[in-house]
């Protein structure tokens, strides 16, 4: 019977085990690049078989939160390559999850203060970006109508994407993750209820809500290698205003069998379908679509490393890689605050509770402090 503790090919790369360490955002990177501290917080993660490190954007235009460590210039290469150097030190995998907000933006992080960008006209209602507000300071603030693209500019951003994957690199990393979930820049183009284009990218389609996610993984493929590419994706999420459609299946089916065809090296889903603030029944409704529709994702991706994040748990994650349904599991913020997470679900040792008023920004605290389990 397979397990969570056993070793895994991924597409030629060995894991040490299916524990996959999720991407966190942590805004640690005050210089907007990755730091000492940065590398010994993954360094001490890395018992983990694969590490997804936090979304590092591809561009200025594609920043969303102040402190977070880029991959778009020499220093934020340079300041990533002491992280992956650290991390291989030890023993472990690290992919870099490359990121665009889109109209998850504001201003105050553009150059010369420009709108931010989006496929949609769309406002992110009740949305948030992490940058400055009207006296200068970092503050959590409301997200402006974006500017849509023009259908001419869409393959700038494609090449920005498979030149960030080419810096990830350069830096050391082992591959990279496109960060397609959450409500950014790839689900504005994949939601029809969002995407109110009239071109080639429109909405109207599945071929063509899904055109610039599999222009970005055919460019990135090109330059790095297929089997150092792997997509994360929400079906059901409705982060950042994301609406419930009745395309859903449709789309993400259709993804997948692209993919499938594609033989990149994983897709990793995150089950968001519970964190809406939807009434008990169609929250249900919700967790019941995603599950069905993960179970028919993995027929779709025989070569393809299937993962799933969200609601996870050591039983649920040997259940589920026994039950061939998925192929690694990903843990979010249980690795916050245990550090050796694989040793204390090997071991069915306790696990140390995460404060969530350090998840983002600061210092050491609640980053690099948290102790390894030390047994009685």
């Amino acid at each position: 019977m397979k397990s969570l503790f056993d070793s895994f090919n991924l597409s030629g790369t060995v894991l040490k085990n299916r524990v996959v360490m999720a991407p966190l955002t942590r805004a640690r990177a005050s210089n907007d690049a990755a730091d000492e501290r940065t590398a010994l917080y993954y360094t001490q993660r890395a018992t983990a078989g694969l590490i997804v490190s936090e979304g590092t954007s591809i561009s200025r235009e594609g920043r969303g939160y102040l402190f977070n460590p880029g991959i778009f210039t020499e220093e934020q290469i340079a300041g990533w390559r002491l992280t992956t150097d650290s991390v291989h030190a030890v023993g472990g995998r690290i992919f870099a999850q490359l990121w665009h907000v889109g109209r998850v933006s504001h201003p105050s992080l553009q150059e010369d203060g420009k709108l931010p960008v989006s496929p949609s006209s769309k406002t992110a209602v009740n949305a948030k970006a992490f940058a400055y507000n009207e006296n200068g300071d970092p503050a959590p603030v409301d997200t402006p109508a974006p500017r849509q693209l023009k259908t001419e500019e869409i393959p700038r951003i494609v090449q920005e994407f498979a030149q960030a994957a080419d810096n990830a690199m350069r830096a050391g990393f082992d591959g990279v993750e496109i960060h397609g979930a959450n409500g950014y820049l790839f689900e504005q183009f994949m939601n029809p209820l969002i995407n109110d284009r009239t071109d080639i990218y429109s909405g109207d389609t599945v071929a063509n809500r899904l055109r610039f996610t599999l222009e970005v993984i055919d460019a990135v493929s090109a330059r790095i290698g297929v089997e150092h590419v792997g997509i994360r994706i929400s079906p059901y999420g409705q982060l950042f205003d994301m609406p419930q459609h009745p395309e859903i299946d449709e789309t993400y089916t259709e993804l997948c069998r692209e993919l499938g065809h594609r033989r990149i090296a994983y897709v990793h889903v995150m089950n968001q379908s519970g964190y809406s603030r939807l009434d008990h029944a169609l929250e249900s409704a919700a967790e019941t679509g995603f599950l069905g529709l993960l179970r028919s994702m993995k027929p779709l991706l025989p070569d393809t490393a299937l993962i799933l994040a969200g609601k996870m748990d050591r039983q649920r994650a040997e259940q589920m890689i026994a039950e061939n349904v998925i192929d690694l599991a990903a843990f979010g913020a249980a690795f916050i605050s245990n550090p050796d997470l694989v040793a204390r679900l090997q071991n069915e040792w306790p696990l140390t509770p995460a404060d969530p008023s350090t998840f983002y920004g600061g210092g050491a605290e609640g980053y690099i402090d948290y102790p390894p389990y030390a047994q009685a």
